[in-house]
């Protein structure tokens, strides 16, 4: 994807190329020690070629000896894992339900609309994009991710309480939970980078597609949970008692994180360096690997499209479409219903090139977008929901093993960061323009911008070295 380009070491010397790569497709840090190749040399591409996605994939399917259930489920015997994977399973359950409560909670409110949402929600995604990048630094010096993590799962329970406690009293207000969510925010700007350094601290080799398909699993099964949940609770008792509920959830986590005991961490930074040093040396690893940046650019043009859709949009679609928060929580439980399933497959999944499986399975991303746009029934809405859900699950465990397989351990909180920042840096812009744009070009040819926007993750299918990036399963 990027060519034959070295990366960049600790010290910022080149380095020989990686032959986890196909000839010709690309150059990685060797400085990690080599990789093993993940197929025999007849599965290779040839110099100069370029694998058809129809042949790569077949390639992919006889790459490594199919793993069985008991191999992945034998992994929940773990007790740091299953602390980990319990912690999420219990804290993506009210993240399932704080959208849903959050959004019709401000649209009851007198005055409420689009706009007012949008104002909501951009200042949670603000404080998540600014500060990303110093919570990767501090995700990579610490010595113990999983108690930073709690410490996080703590401040945003305390901000979603305060939310829940501003509603049920009948004092909320829109700038009162534009500054508890730039606490909530903020509080993900640290979680979400750490988080995906802390699994290669749990489990290697061969275990860790499987670990990560089994915390996409949890969130999936989180997600199906908290967002039914959300729309039974917004419905019954309000929006109120809902992100009560989210921040019970968020403590509980803190509480299982604490007692997570990971390795001693050898690649541990001494603090030695300043924080400007670790980024500028984060921004090298990450912008050596043209199949990082390129992704993450994509990534963030489709994410402007679906935070428009999704965020903003879809609820106020639901409200004149549709029957509001049951309609829309429905259309929620479908696409995590699917993300399910995603895991499901990807968990049976050994591929030799996992980017391009993971392409290939997102090619149907925009679907739910074009579905609002039309727009479609209800219950199609739900089916292409499911179908969305399938791709993105399929796509997103690929993705983030390959990044731990091929990112540098004492850097990867960092690079996850950039990948983080870049893939939501234009969710603030979107938010601020949702109201706007919805405004200007009206409800249905605002969705359909959104639409186009979606499909340009797919983009990254035409790029050669993200067809022929290899895995590297030690």
């Amino acid at each position: 994807m990027r060519g034959r380009v070295s990366a960049v070491t600790e010290e910022g010397g080149s380095t020989t190329p990686d032959p986890s790569y196909d000839v010709g497709a690309g150059a990685d840090a060797a400085s990690r020690g080599p990789a093993d190749m993940a197929a025999t040399s007849a599965a290779a591409t040839a110099p100069g070629t370029v694998p058809t996605a129809t042949a790569a994939a077949a390639e992919s399917a006889q790459a490594a000896p199919r793993r069985r259930w008991r191999d992945d489920l034998r992994l929940l015997r773990r007790r740091d894992l299953g602390l980990v994977l319990v912690s999420r399973l219990v804290s993506d359950f009210g993240t399932g339900i704080a959208p849903i409560a959050l959004a019709f909670g401000v649209l009851a409110l007198p005055g409420g609309n689009a706009s007012a949402l949008g104002v909501v929600l951009l200042c949670a995604a603000l404080p998540r994009v600014v500060f990303l990048l110093l919570g990767g630094v501090i995700g990579d010096r610490v010595r113990n991710r999983a108690r930073l993590m709690a410490i996080a799962e703590a401040a945003a329970g305390a901000a979603h309480l305060a939310a829940g406690l501003l509603f049920l009293t009948g004092h909320a207000t829109v700038p009162a939970l534009a500054v508890l969510a730039v606490v909530g925010g903020s509080a993900a700007s640290i979680y979400y980078p750490t988080s995906t350094a802390l699994v290669p601290q749990l489990v290697s080799g061969q275990d860790l597609q499987s670990a990560n398909a089994l915390m996409r699993l949890s969130t999936s099964v989180a997600g199906i949970l908290g967002t039914a949940m959300g729309g039974v609770l917004v419905a019954t008792v309000g929006p109120g008692w809902g992100l009560v509920v989210d921040a019970a959830t968020y403590a509980a986590s803190a509480v299982l994180l604490t007692l997570v005991r990971t390795r001693s961490r050898s690649d541990q930074r001494d603090g030695s360096s300043s924080m400007l040093a670790d980024l500028a040396h984060g921004w090298r690893e990450f912008t050596a690997r043209r199949w990082v940046w390129l992704i993450v650019l994509l990534f963030s043009i489709s994410n402007f499209g679906f935070t428009v859709a999704i965020g903003v949009l879809g609820p106020v679609l639901s409200l004149d479409a549709y029957d509001g928060a049951p309609s829309w929580a429905a259309v929620m439980v479908s696409f995590s219903l699917g993300t399910l399933v995603g895991v499901v497959v990807a968990m049976r999944l050994t591929p030799v090139h996992p980017l391009l499986v993971g392409m290939l399975a997102q090619m149907v991303v925009a679907a739910p977008l074009v579905a609002m746009a039309v727009p479609t029934s209800l219950p199609l809405l739900i089916a292409v929901s499911f179908v969305c859900g399938v791709g993105v699950d399929i796509f997103e465990i690929m993705w983030i093993t390959t990044l731990q397989q091929h990112v540098p351990p004492e850097s990867l909180s960092r690079v996850s960061s950039y990948d983080w920042f870049g893939s939501l840096a234009l969710t603030p812009v979107a938010l601020a323009v949702a109201g706007p744009l919805s405004s200007w070009l009206g409800l249905q040819g605002a969705l359909w911008v959104c639409a186009v926007l979606g499909t340009a993750a797919c983009l990254g299918i035409f790029d050669p070295q993200i067809r022929r990036l290899r895995a590297r399963p030690s």
